[in-house]
């Protein structure tokens, strides 16, 4: 795919949703934080349910190491996961009170060093937060990028590292939004509304999928 193409898909996207954002439910950067750790092997959907009562009742990291872990499952027991999720938690909420003065650090190694933070979270937080021109690559940019060719790569990193190259600055805070999005609801696993796609004719997917006549 080359240079022109890809702006004209970003370029598409923009238009079509100018300011796009998680799906996930917070107001401030610890919430998503929290909600983007939980949010593993989750959907956001999930994760919105659980958290809305959790945080009308402990959204600060000392509010929920109030709670301990067994106060935590019982919020957040219907996600996937949940009881390593709700050690993770307390665990990082603890090194927030410790070591940040209870604040969520702008700093990639610092947020990599918590507890069930891995560099996704640290790339979503980085860029919703505090608006970094990060990346997170989530299984639906990967299908994403690899069907269009927009930046195909054998993993999350491959494709990270080549999305980081080929997207002009202009499109870099807000393109991995764009891209879940697509994948979420348009370009999605198991058969792409290839018909309704607003990209498909730049799109270099070689078996695309069109509703019967």
């Amino acid at each position: 795919m080359n240079k022109e193409k890809r702006i004209e898909i970003l370029t598409r996207l923009r238009d079509n949703n100018p300011q796009p954002t998680t799906e996930l439910m917070f107001s401030s950067p610890f919430e998503l934080l929290i909600s983007v750790l939980l949010s593993a092997q989750a959907t956001d959907v999930s994760v919105n349910k659980a958290t809305r009562p959790l945080y009308a009742v402990a959204n600060t990291p000392q509010s929920i190491l109030a709670l301990g872990v067994d106060g935590v499952k019982t919020y957040i027991k219907t996600i996937g996961l949940f009881n390593t999720k709700a050690e993770n938690v307390i665990k990082t909420c603890r090194m927030l009170v410790e070591l940040h003065n209870s604040e969520v650090p702008e700093d990639r190694a610092a947020l990599e060093a918590l507890p069930g933070v891995g560099r996704k979270t640290a790339n979503v937080v980085l860029n919703t937060a505090f608006g970094w021109p990060t990346i997170a690559v989530d299984t639906h940019i990967f299908r994403v990028c690899n069907r269009t060719k927009f930046a195909p790569g054998k993993n999350v990193d491959e494709v990270e590292q080549k999305l980081l190259r080929v997207v002009p600055a202009e499109f870099k805070v807000d393109c991995h939004h764009w891209f879940i999005l697509h994948g979420r609801y348009t370009c999605i696993a198991r058969k792409p509304r290839c018909g309704s796609c607003i990209i498909e004719d730049l799109c270099e997917f070689g078996e695309k999928v069109y509703p019967e006549e």
